[in-house]
């Protein structure tokens, strides 16, 4: 087969002969696919630096094949410093119009912070200067962050692209590290300031060429094309990045840059105030302040204690016109979803009604919605809430609290009653379940009114009747308790007596 191969563009740096760079070359291309070449590393220190374009004809078709090859990259005058590239997209993965303003820093942790995930002090990048093949090992800059600068202001050319050196030397790639890479958008721009975790994993291979690393969002916002928030276990070359073209390394991370709200969530009511058998209408107002269309809609309102929903009475619009809303409800948490894409700007409102109860009478009156949705583009995530709105609960006609009442009494029979000669101890302190105290009045009386219906516990406080005890009871043993258990129903009323006798007495029955 007489294959042909002819190359241009070859630039050669360093002081090994033609004829030798030639032959290394020609063997990672017989030896691999068209589009992949080999890095091979020389044990010398001289750099070579090797790239080439390369057309590759087979005459079986007579089909022609182009490509360009990495760069070979032989020795090492110095170790190397790390060079990650990464660049700042919009949140569908294109170019900002404009990246005047921008800005992104390298921050350690807080070493105070066991979370890692608060700012420290900035990183202490080592500075660096114009690339200079004879600075005898004197780190070099590398473009567009020439000058290894900490925070760095991303320019228009090239395109939101920003870059940053950490050196081996200063033990800042080794396993452990954690960084927070930080973006700061301009004054009054339509973006929110993006942080993302990185942790140092692993050092790999000499000159810390290969390093692993984890890195995670820590604003829930993806740092990847794929949507993803977290990328971990990844293997990277790192010694060339610049020249390699990889789309992820250390620190090259596509970070999307989305609006601060691209969803907006607005909740009302039709009134101010009710009382149980009251019923309130509420209407949600989701409106789409991205770029792009958003599908997959979904509302959650967690409901207070005492609303019940009406599901007949769910209706939705969209400018006008009626929308399909399906409701769930799973406990106190109401769910409204929508079939329809909701184009930008325009707004999707919701209303449903409620029926208050007597329970809401106990409870807060303040609800809370959120909305979650999904860019058409790209597929990411975005949601805004919690949207709240307070209705104060007035008393009604109809309430279900009852009355607790009860006495503290010298029980001379010990049939746990009070009859007219067995007098009553005042100042008697009864703790209830919930921690409340209560103090008995001269005549041995007490009363709690407004008590929620249910079981309510109370316990006799034998240090504030001194001298006595619990009485026996000989009628009911289930009496003879220092607790009382009693239960009370809605809008009832129920009795807890406590009968004592003096502890000199007690000792004298047999």
């Amino acid at each position: 087969m007489n294959n042909k191969f002819k190359f241009k563009n070859l630039n050669f740096l360093g002081n090994l002969s033609l004829k030798l760079t030639t032959i290394i070359f020609l063997g990672c291309i017989l030896q691999t696919p068209i589009n992949t070449i080999n890095r091979v590393v020389a044990e010398s220190k001289t750099v070579i630096t090797n790239k080439a374009d390369y057309t590759y004809q087979d005459p079986v078709n007579n089909h022609e094949y182009q490509g360009v090859s990495n760069k070979i990259h032989l020795g090492f005058g110095s170790d190397p410093l790390v060079d990650p590239l990464g660049r700042i997209l919009g949140c569908a993965g294109t170019y900002l119009s404009d990246y005047t303003g921008f800005s992104v820093g390298v921050y350690e942790a807080n070493p105070n912070d066991p979370t890692g995930t608060e700012l420290g002090n900035l990183a202490p990048l080592t500075q660096t200067e114009l690339p200079d093949i004879t600075n005898n090992g004197i780190p070099k800059g590398k473009a567009p962050n020439i000058e290894n600068r900490n925070p760095y202001f991303i320019t228009n050319n090239p395109a939101g692209v920003y870059n940053f050196l950490l050196d081996p030397n200063k033990g800042q790639t080794q396993p452990g590290k954690t960084y927070i890479l930080v973006v700061n958008p301009p004054a009054n721009s339509i973006y929110q300031q993006r942080r993302i975790k990185i942790q140092i994993l692993e050092n790999m291979g000499t000159n810390n060429n290969i390093i692993r690393y984890l890195a995670t969002s820590l604003d829930g916002q993806p740092i990847s094309l794929t949507g993803k928030t977290t990328i971990e276990d990844s293997i990277v070359l790192v010694e060339d990045a610049e020249n390699q073209g990889l789309d992820l390394l250390t620190f090259e991370l596509t970070i999307n840059m989305c609006q601060f709200s691209q969803v907006k969530i607005i909740k009302a009511g039709d009134r101010a105030t009710a009382a149980p058998g009251d019923t309130a209408i509420y209407r949600l107002s989701i409106r789409n302040q991205s770029d792009v269309d958003l599908n997959n809609v979904v509302v959650t309102d967690n409901l207070p204690l005492g609303f019940k929903f009406l599901p007949e009475s769910v209706r939705g619009d969209l400018e006008g016109n009626p929308v399909n809303i399906i409701s769930e409800i799973n406990g106190n948490n109401l769910t409204f979803r929508t079939d329809i894409t909701l184009a930008t700007e325009k707004v999707i409102n919701i209303a449903y009604a409620v029926q208050l109860t007597n329970d809401a009478q106990r409870g807060t009156g303040r609800n809370s919605a959120i909305v979650n949705a999904t860019r058409i583009d790209n597929g990411f995530n975005t949601k805004d809430g919690p949207a709240t709105h307070q209705l104060k609960i007035r008393n009604g006609i109809v309430n279900d609290c009852g009355t607790l009442i009860g006495r503290v009494f010298i029980d001379k029979n010990f049939d746990g009653e009070q009859q007219n000669d067995e007098l009553g101890i005042a100042n008697a302190v009864i703790y209830l379940q919930d921690g409340n105290r209560i103090t008995t009045d001269p005549n041995g009386l007490f009363s709690v009114a407004n008590m929620l219906p249910g079981t309510h516990t109370g316990v006799l406080d034998l240090s504030s009747v001194p001298g006595y005890t619990f009485a026996p009871n000989h009628k009911f043993r289930e009496r003879n308790s220092q607790s009382r258990l009693v239960r009370l129903q809605p809008g009832g009323l129920v009795r807890m007596n406590f009968a004592v006798t003096p502890i000199i007495q007690t000792l004298d029955k047999p």
